[in-house]
């Protein structure tokens, strides 16, 4: 009796850091230089070796800027006004334009005043803290955590924004808590065998609960078969005389060595004395035998009308077996 042994599977998990956690940080956007004096503007001609005529007047509405607050935008200045009318970003918290004279937070092409980049849950300010984005919202990590992050299957607690995860059938571990039933050392991204709700690194699953190959004496860790009660690797079971597997094929045993049918009827079956080929007299083959001579039933006819003899009385004539029609002019 060949059955099948179900090994255990080996699986492989990878370190998670899906989108939502991700931890960022703003960026200042400093495309612009504000000036506070034409000496200033003065220094950067020299330098850049723009020229510098008589007038100073903004770039846009040509309204001289002697005296005035001005904007560097590409090297051209620009009074204020004109600057913030054309260039300034737009705060995504309160709506109104950031001016030169306040910072301009980003993240992901949009802006914020810097008292206006806070979470979107506890009002806290963001800046020059770590941050999640979810759903177009920012939150402080302690919010974040509390509303989305995963739980940690082993110690319960939150699996912060940011640090890595391990998943595995819907469930979550810190990578530090991932780890063998047996030897308590992390799994990480090491080949691991679930048994009844414990994980198990393959080397301590082995040992603890593989079965041992007849054959080869080494562990089963995927599928195998049993013979006559005994565990075998499906790669080990093979025929006795030709070495091809076994495992899903037809075979019979003699002495309890296994063999495939070809080998079997080559080795030791019977050879009919019609056909000549050999009778396996496996899954209910029937065969005649009559003085130390065997015939497939098919084969059992006479020699000179192929009349089938099965169940019916013959003659002999040296080699032959005759129908008694034909054998009475023996």
């Amino acid at each position: 009796m060949l059955e099948s042994v179900l090994g255990a599977n080996n699986y492989n998990l990878s370190y998670t850091q899906t989108v939502s956690q991700r931890v960022y940080r703003p960026v200042l956007d400093e495309t612009f230089e504000v000036m506070q004096s034409v000496n200033e503007w003065k220094e950067v001609a020299v330098k850049t070796g723009v020229s510098m005529t008589e007038r100073f007047d903004c770039h846009h509405c040509n309204e001289s800027l002697y005296g005035k607050k001005y904007i560097l935008k590409e090297e051209n200045p620009h009074c204020v006004a004109c600057f913030e009318e054309l260039y300034a970003n737009t705060c995504e918290e309160c709506g109104t334009p950031i001016g030169c004279d306040c910072k301009d937070l980003s993240y992901k092409d949009r802006h914020w005043h810097e008292g206006c980049f806070h979470c979107s849950r506890c009002g806290s300010s963001l800046v020059d803290k770590p941050f999640a984005a979810k759903e177009e919202q920012l939150l402080c990590t302690d919010c974040y955590s509390n509303e989305y992050s995963s739980k940690c299957q082993e110690c319960k607690k939150t699996i912060m924004p940011g640090t890595r995860k391990m998943e595995y059938k819907g469930s979550s571990w810190h990578e530090t808590c991932f780890t063998c039933q047996r030897c308590q050392q992390p799994i990480g991204t090491k080949s691991f065998i679930p048994k009844e709700n414990q994980n198990f690194c393959v080397p301590c699953y082995e040992k603890q609960y593989a079965l041992q190959c007849v054959q080869c004496k080494k562990p089963i860790t995927t599928g195998g078969v049993t013979y006559r009660d005994q565990p075998w690797h499906r790669e080990c079971f093979v025929c006795t005389a030709c070495k091809k597997q076994l495992s899903g094929q037809r075979f019979t045993a003699r002495d309890e060595f296994p063999y495939c049918l070809t080998c079997f009827c080559d080795l030791y079956a019977k050879k009919c004395a019609g056909c000549t080929n050999p009778i396996s007299g496996l899954g209910g083959t029937k065969y005649i035998s009559f003085e130390e001579r065997q015939w497939h039933n098919d084969c059992f006819n006479c020699k000179k009308c192929s009349l089938s003899l099965v169940g019916r009385g013959f003659l002999t004539e040296r080699d032959d077996i005759l129908c008694p029609d034909c054998g009475k002019d023996i």
